[in-house]
């Protein structure tokens, strides 16, 4: 943590977890515009939704940390919309009434997150895309990981692991929010795998606003219809993964079908190491924050952000997932520093920890 720090503004609903996670704000920006000379500005860090907990307790942290680093006299404004569009509008216009000179933002409604990008672009403030693309119309950067690359990784993962235990049966696919085009990427690596794959797709369900109850209210329905045809589901994220498992155990399916996740969120390793998820994917929110932070940053100096590639028309920068299981979770996520074994290795877990040697 650095000795001076960007101001911020959090809600209500973020507080808590931003505290927990290590945040303060004793800095105090003077007020004044960036105008391209990088001492002060205003920046916006507008995320979706607190279905997953990684926006309040990761991204939001490194993303005002980095700035701190970068810019101490500049006022960082967090929100969470809460998956409410109307919601995130607001936000979005407080923000530029408030004078932000760049907003990073990360939409509950990809297509709707259009209007708001001209909006800014039409008052010269750059957008930054953040985690969702925005594919109607081009912000000036996007950040993220390959979300078509997470798709076809846990989908390859779970096939690779039906083959060598020699299941035989249906896969049922769960995605994303029908309105969060990064859901739509990770839709389209899953389907890479799926739609050719050796195994039967039995149902396929969007899940609206990534809201687990919604996916766990889907695969209650496939259990009653398909049963013990279904040998495994892909999950777009650790949320609804968890949510296809509650269900699945609740229905007393023994052994348990393998589940794919994404986010590698506490809970999702802790119901890896315990055998009860199949996989997550590692995307450490630090990396994505900072590089949001370094973008915005270069945006206030009156500069252009070189881009590693293009994705939308929109200048991109994208990073490798990694795919987690139980064979390299020691590797991943305890070695690399993604979390330590006290945060993981809980009283519950703590027996099932032993078992893996992860001490």
């Amino acid at each position: 943590m650095n000795g001076k720090r960007a101001k911020y503004v959090i809600t209500a609903a973020a507080a808590a977890a931003l505290l927990l996670a290590g945040c303060s704000s004793d800095g105090e920006s003077d007020g004044a515009g960036g105008g391209g000379g990088g001492e002060s500005a205003h920046v916006a860090f507008l995320m979706p939704d607190q279905n997953s907990t990684r926006y309040d307790e990761q991204d939001a942290p490194a993303f005002i940390d980095k700035m701190a680093e970068l810019c101490p006299d500049c006022e960082v404004d967090y929100q969470n919309a809460d998956a409410d569009v109307d919601q995130q509008q607001a936000q979005f216009e407080a923000a530029l009434a408030n004078g932000a000179e760049v907003i990073v933002l990360d939409p509950v409604d990809t297509a709707a997150a259009a209007g708001l990008v001209q909006n800014a672009q039409n008052q010269g403030v750059a957008v930054i895309a953040y985690d969702r693309p925005i594919p109607d119309l081009p912000a000036d950067y996007y950040i993220s990981y390959d979300n078509e690359a997470i798709g076809a990784s846990i989908a390859q993962s779970l096939y690779d692991h039906l083959e060598e235990t020699g299941a035989e049966g249906g896969v049922l696919q769960i995605n994303g929010s029908p309105t969060d085009a990064a859901a739509g990427l990770i839709r389209d690596g899953v389907d890479s795998v799926v739609d050719d794959g050796p195994y039967e797709e039995l149902a396929e369900f969007d899940t609206p606003n990534w809201q687990p109850p919604q996916a766990q209210e889907f695969t209650d329905g496939a259990i009653s219809q398909f049963g013990d045809e279904i040998i495994g589901v892909v999950a777009a994220n650790d949320g609804t993964g968890g949510a296809a498992i509650a269900a699945l155990q609740s229905a007393g399916m023994d052994p348990l079908p393998p589940v794919t996740g994404n986010d590698a969120e506490v809970a999702a390793i802790q119901r890896i190491i315990a055998g009860t998820q199949y996989n997550t994917i590692s995307k450490p929110s630090v990396v994505v924050g900072e590089a949001a932070a370094e973008v915005a940053y270069t945006f206030i100096q009156g500069e252009t952000p070189e881009p590693q590639t293009t994705l939308f028309d929109t200048p991109s920068q994208l990073f490798e997932p990694t795919v987690v299981t139980q064979e390299n979770v020691q590797e991943i996520i305890f070695d690399g520093g993604v979390y330590t074994v006290d945060e993981v290795c809980t009283d519950d877990f703590a027996d099932d920890c032993t078992e893996l040697g992860i001490e």
